[in-house]
């Protein structure tokens, strides 16, 4: 089948504009670049980052007004060419868009690095998830702008909308568990529950939450496992932080010693134990007896640190000085069990 002359020019034009637009694109950010470097690194970065999306937006783009604009009267795949153009015009702008809010969102995640604590975690928390739920709704937002350019699918998508059903089928989407873990992670983000970087308790594990996704978290465990919960399980079930309020925390060993311990001399070690251990913040610190039965009385120390893992490196410090010291300077303090022989005489 010959093509028609106008067709040769409708794609001449097209070819043409597209490769046009992407020249002058990368021109104008080459100068750009080079003027801006020192003074305003911000936007070079960002039109580095956007740079790709930009030249498909351009690209499909031209060819698109470059189909809109002739008339190809003996041609019947031009439409669909056209069409296709104008679907590939949204997705390049949806991948724009994109690429515009997540250096958006990177660069104020990199600004609140510096906020340290329970108020930067909860502020890093929030922007993850914001920019999660936005390139989710971006995603979504072109899908359907790609869809209602179909006819069959605009009047398909009018008449469910239009019905008096639509009700009931959103309440009962909310209420199946994809949409219930949605609406949890929402909930994590702006209630402050729970942010990342916490350390926390959960299912028995000790970990920190690494993740805070849209529908699920993940607990990076102490020994680098890694533990995925849904959502709805921190908004249903009760589990232990420790971050709350502050990263400061008090550790707790306890020894079980002999009745002969000497408790003033081993409060006298604990001290001098504590004072050498750089984890320790000075804050408090305590030596007290808590129980005396069965044989054994139970010794209570208590040290405070800056963070949860200095607070496990103190623990185990102190533990391990203590029991040393105790072995070799008060064996008859270490726990023994007691055993009364009688005599048959006493027996009897």
């Amino acid at each position: 089948m010959a093509i028609a002359p106008d067709t040769w020019w409708g794609t001449l034009l097209a070819v043409g504009l597209a490769l046009g637009g992407v020249v002058v694109l990368t021109l104008v950010q080459v100068l750009a670049a080079r003027a801006l470097r020192t003074r305003i690194p911000t936007l070079v970065a960002l039109g580095r980052r956007t740079r790709p999306a930009w030249v498909a937006l351009l690209a499909t783009g031209a060819v698109w007004v470059a189909c809109a604009s002739t008339l190809p009267a003996r041609t019947s795949w031009w439409p669909a060419a056209q069409h296709i153009a104008l679907v590939a015009v949204i997705f390049a702008g949806a991948w724009l868009v994109l690429g515009l809010a997540t250096f958006g969102f990177e660069r104020l995640v990199a600004r609140e690095e510096h906020v340290p604590g329970a108020e930067g975690r909860r502020r890093r928390t929030q922007i993850v998830v914001l920019h999660r739920l936005t390139l989710v709704a971006i995603g979504v937002l072109a899908i359907g702008l790609a869809l209602s350019t179909f006819p069959a699918m605009r009047a398909v998508g009018t008449s469910v909308l239009a019905s008096a059903g639509i009700v009931s089928i959103v309440a009962g989407l909310a209420a199946q568990s994809i949409l219930g873990n949605l609406i949890a992670g929402l909930q994590l983000a702006f209630t402050d529950a729970v942010r990342v970087g916490d350390v926390v308790v959960v299912e028995g594990e000790w970990g920190r939450i690494g993740e805070i996704n849209l529908s699920y978290v993940v607990v990076y465990i102490w020994d680098e496992r890694r533990l995925v919960l849904p959502c709805s399980y921190f908004t249903s079930t009760p589990f232990e932080t420790w971050t709350r309020q502050s990263d400061k925390v008090i550790g707790i060993v306890f020894l079980e010693l002999d009745w002969r311990v000497p408790i003033e001399e081993v409060r006298a070690k604990f001290f001098e134990v504590i004072e050498a251990s750089p984890e320790w913040d000075r804050r408090s610190a305590g030596v007290v007896m808590t129980d005396a039965r069965g044989g054994v009385v139970t010794v209570r120390l208590t040290m405070s640190a800056k963070d949860s893992s200095d607070q496990w490196d103190l623990r185990c410090h102190v533990r391990e000085q203590m029991v040393t010291w105790l072995q070799r300077e008060h064996p008859e303090a270490l726990p023994r069990t007691r055993v009364a022989l009688e005599t048959a005489e006493e027996a009897a």
